[in-house]
């Protein structure tokens, strides 16, 4: 059964190529948000595997929303792709588990969101 990964980033092309690049690499449904708090509303409704959020977003940010869905999903992994930098322990903070850098690029977050949903 294929993996589902809620994807949130107020930049529509930023996730058409998220999108296609998950699609293209492994058995994954994606599920789409351009905001923090649409990315809530979507989560609560489709349960994810995993949540993919950008830190700056509209209505609310990632930091906001990964606060809110780690305590409505706990279970859930949650990646932060963002341009700015993000310390580990802030982002633990919040309830992200892993940031990947938008220029270190797809192919990083893809390893990442690989690693947290292969079988253990």
């Amino acid at each position: 059964m294929a993996k589902n990964i809620l994807i949130a980033d107020d930049n529509s092309i930023v996730r058409e190529v998220l999108r296609e690049c998950l699609r293209a690499t492994s058995e994954f449904e994606t599920t789409e948000a351009a905001d923090g708090r649409e990315a809530i509303e979507k989560a609560k409704a489709t349960r994810p595997d995993l949540i993919i959020l950008d830190l700056a977003m509209p209505v609310l940010n990632g930091a906001q929303a990964a606060r809110i869905l780690k305590q409505l999903l706990p279970e859930v992994p949650i990646v932060m792709f963002t341009m700015f930098k993000v310390g580990s322990d802030w982002a633990k903070d919040i309830g992200v588990d892993a940031v990947v850098s938008k220029p270190d690029g797809i192919a990083q977050l893809t390893r990442c969101v690989e690693n947290f949903l292969a079988p253990h």
